[in-house]
């Protein structure tokens, strides 16, 4: 929530940032670390963002504990690019992937990697509207595949792999964009690891791509040297300017995230804050979730009233209260509460006695 704006935003992204770090980047946004100038106008190779490189990779390794024979890139084009870098870099003509398809991301992760080489679909729920992850029995996953895709977390469903998928020795490859460092994280279960910044790391423009190291082998030198993994590893994010504004604003929420006690604190704090909202929708059959119980998502709750209009009605009267950006997505309707890490627990609470009070007055 903005101090100055006094509203909870629940847009599922670009979403809400720590009103702190916010406080901070308007601080130094005209003079950083007293050099004199913005962080706007610095040059990509200045000794001050060499600082900050360096500094936010620390950090963001202490973090989420992420070993020396994993590489930290910082990268523009969104997830939506690495959905073609990824097989670009690690498919190779005589190996398949796999992809698990839980809804819209992970479908256009797979038709762009359609258009590099051979996609299997090892697991889907597409049959059942995408409203739960698959079980694990239910997976096809071969054990020659040149790697396993999955997507964590699906912000339009309001689904959430409560567990990664096991897929044996073969790469897994996550696409985290709007879990990230929502919760603990064992990066040695995975080959690769992927997220755009603009749901809970910072502004949109920013990627941050975590890969093992000897998967850079697989990275042809005939690739376009922007798409070259093992190129960028080189030159640690600075074969082109890199998205500088975004990795300060990253380093600052990633210094906030320790300050909550880390994965683990912000964790336990996620999981409050989305009982809260769950907890209303279960009280009462005014409110319908959409995800299946098993398959719920911290991050984004879905859910519908038992008319589209007193959807429609719901989200415009919440609007008018500061409860922004809760309508659900077009492809889905109904309403969407996006409670990222940023969320504070105030804003749960707060949509928590909005719907009670909804219910009363439109029950």
């Amino acid at each position: 929530m903005s101090q100055s704006s006094q509203v909870f935003n629940f847009s599922a992204g670009p979403a809400v940032l720590p009103a702190s770090v916010l406080e901070i980047v308007q601080q130094d946004l005209l003079n950083l670390a007293d050099s004199g100038m913005s962080i706007l106008e610095m040059s990509h190779r200045s000794r001050t963002v060499d600082q900050l490189l360096h500094d936010v990779e620390t950090d963001v390794r202490a973090l989420a504990g992420i070993p020396e024979n994993y590489s930290v890139l910082f990268l523009q084009g969104g997830a939506s690019l690495q959905f073609s870098m990824l097989p670009m870099n690690l498919l190779s003509v005589d190996q398949p992937a796999d992809y698990l398809v839980t809804g819209v991301w992970s479908q256009k992760a797979v038709h762009e990697a359609e258009k590099v080489g051979a996609v299997r679909i090892a697991g889907s729920t597409e049959s059942e509207g995408f409203i739960r992850i698959p079980r694990q029995d239910e997976l096809s996953c071969s054990p020659n595949a040149a790697y396993a895709h999955f997507t964590s977390n699906n912000t339009i469903y309001g689904t959430q792999w409560q567990d990664a998928p096991d897929v044996g020795t073969v790469p897994l490859v996550s696409d985290m964009s709007s879990d990230i460092f929502s919760r603990p994280l064992n990066i040695e279960r995975y080959g690769f690891a992927y997220a755009s910044a603009q749901k809970n790391l910072g502004p949109a423009g920013l990627t941050l791509v975590i890969i093992r190291n000897d998967l850079l082998e697989r990275s042809s030198r005939s690739l376009p040297s922007v798409m070259n993994y093992a190129t960028l590893v080189k030159h640690g994010s600075r074969y082109n300017t890199p998205p500088v504004f975004g990795i300060y604003v990253l380093h600052l929420v990633v210094r906030w995230l320790q300050e909550q006690g880390g994965l683990a604190g912000i964790a336990r704090r996620n999981e409050r804050k989305a009982a809260k909202v769950y907890a209303e929708i279960d009280r009462t059959e005014f409110y319908q979730g959409i995800a299946t119980d098993d398959s719920r998502s911290f991050m984004n709750i879905t859910f519908k009233l038992p008319t589209k209009s007193l959807d429609e009605v719901f989200s415009q009267e919440a609007a008018k209260v500061g409860l922004l950006g809760i309508a659900g997505h077009r492809l889905l309707e109904g309403q969407r509460a996006s409670l990222y890490n940023a969320m504070p627990e105030s804003g749960a609470v707060t949509l928590a006695s909005f719907m009670r009070d909804f219910e009363r007055r439109h029950g």
